[in-house]
């Protein structure tokens, strides 16, 4: 196998048009091919990828079990492939995937769940977006909603879907692969502020003045500061 959420002259006569048909059309089935993204199921994940990610050392990376919605856990990545810039990815479906943070692929798969260690960054990059709780954590809802960012511990968790339904179905399902899962059902708080951006409801607003450390009221004052410097 190859995340936040995240892979064409002038009028001829009938036989031009025929050949220029089966021309499309074979390469249609050669580009198929290529991606991945045909009806056959994907092969048995091997018990050592599995293994690789559930021994992951650096921090907890979240999958939803071994199939979601019919659709089997196709691939994992692992410390070996692991890459700071792009977080662990669990893959479920039969696309070919790309490793990368807003998700992979020359199809959209049914469900890629990517956790990366959080940095500081806006999310107007997102698109139109809506902020939510979900799990009891911050979260950004964009990309119509297929693609969720929740925020937990040190990391971000982005879920990628096909549909807004399935995301949602995804992210009330995530627990780590290589760590407990949380009794309570919801995740960890965040130990940064997310950089959230559109309304805030009171709700959401009473968990950020809550995180540990205080931190969101912790970097409002510093922006504050900086701005009269």
């Amino acid at each position: 196998m190859g995340r936040r959420g995240r892979g064409r002259g002038p009028k001829a006569g009938a036989s031009s048009r025929v050949a220029l048909s089966a021309s499309v059309l074979a390469a249609a089935i050669a580009i198929a091919a290529a991606v991945g993204c045909g009806t056959s199921h994907p092969r048995a994940l091997a018990a050592a990828t599995l293994v690789e990610a559930q021994t992951f050392p650096y921090f907890p990376v979240y999958w939803v079990g071994r199939s979601f919605d019919g659709q089997p856990l196709d691939a994992v990545d692992g410390r070996r492939s692991y890459l700071t810039s792009v977080g662990e990815s669990v893959y479920y479906g039969d696309c070919l995937h790309g490793k990368g943070i807003f998700g992979g692929g020359s199809c959209r798969l049914p469900l890629q769940v990517t956790t990366v260690i959080w940095h500081l960054h806006n999310n107007a990059g997102l698109g139109a977006q809506y902020n939510t709780l979900i799990r009891g954590v911050p979260a950004a809802v964009y990309d119509a909603g297929r693609s969720i960012e929740l925020y937990s511990g040190q990391v971000a968790i982005d879920v990628f879907s096909d549909t807004a339904q399935r995301a949602m179905a995804a992210a009330l399902l995530l627990e780590p692969v290589n760590a407990p899962a949380p009794t309570s059902g919801k995740l960890p708080a965040p130990v940064y502020c997310p950089e959230l951006v559109g309304a805030i409801d009171a709700k959401l607003e009473g968990v950020l003045l809550h995180l540990p450390g205080h931190i969101c009221q912790r970097s409002r004052e510093a922006q504050e500061l900086k701005k009269k410097l």
